[in-house]
């Protein structure tokens, strides 16, 4: 019964994600025609994201390390939980930012108008797609958009969910581009949602991230990557077991 009711809840947080998305489509729409008011669909997406939530019960809280100036650009770094991961980072940014995802996310209903625009998204599998999505993020960053990378790639498999291994693309970019890499620290959204929520449901609840101060990178040259992602990797470990 229990169960039943997590799953219940699941369909009502999805089917109010795309009544709240078409809702606001007519504005998007036209925003998606004028590439110089892009920024404003991400400020559509928070308030999407904050209301499809709050209508079934899921709210965001974010702990800051430290003051984050949000008229610089960064490189912001989660580890990857829950598909409430992108709503809970969204809500809390205050620049414009754009995510990259995989590409099979092109597919989703909702989803999809956002990667068609504002969103990079990558074929992990791909050489040629890994770098055309970074030469992407690149551009973004030049033109002062964040870039929020996931960088252990997808969710684990496994539940509760543990740390994986990060991949090297988001520190390589960091340091390319000299701007400061952001860890945040997802510390319980898998509790209220893990992965899709098709296999245990989800339910009402607060969910926490932790975001942590800005890490410089302009003294940085690429033979530093690999203990940049080692650092950050430690950090949000770190945060996990005192949660």
């Amino acid at each position: 019964m229990k169960l039943a009711l997590k799953r219940i809840h699941t369909y009502f947080y999805q089917y109010s994600v795309g009544f709240f998305f078409i809702l606001f489509w007519p504005v998007l729409f036209l925003l998606s025609k004028r590439p110089k008011l892009f920024r404003y669909i991400n400020k559509l997406r928070q308030i999407i994201a904050f209301i499809s939530s709050a209508s079934s019960g899921i709210f965001y809280r974010a702990t800051f390390e430290e003051p984050i100036d949000w008229s610089r650009t960064y490189v912001i770094c989660p580890n990857h939980t829950s598909n409430l991961d992108v709503s809970a980072i969204s809500v809390h940014l205050r620049n414009n930012h754009c995510f990259m995802g995989k590409e099979e996310l092109r597919r989703h209903f909702v989803l999809k108008f956002f990667f068609n625009t504002i969103d990079i998204t990558v074929n992990r599998e791909s050489k040629m797609s890994s770098f055309r999505a970074f030469k992407q993020a690149s551009e973004k960053l030049k033109n002062g958009v964040s870039v929020v990378i996931f960088p252990e790639g997808t969710i684990p498999d496994n539940y509760p969910p543990a740390l994986h291994a990060f991949k090297n693309g988001p520190f390589r970019l960091a340091i390319e581009m000299k701007v400061p890499i952001i860890p945040v620290t997802s510390l319980d959204t898998w509790k209220v949602l893990w992965d899709t929520g098709k296999e245990f449901g989800s339910r009402p609840g607060i969910c926490d991230i932790f975001v942590h101060k800005p890490i410089e990178t302009a003294h940085l040259t690429l033979d530093d990557a690999d203990a940049l992602r080692d650092e950050v990797h430690a950090i949000i470990k770190q945060k996990l077991l005192q949660a």
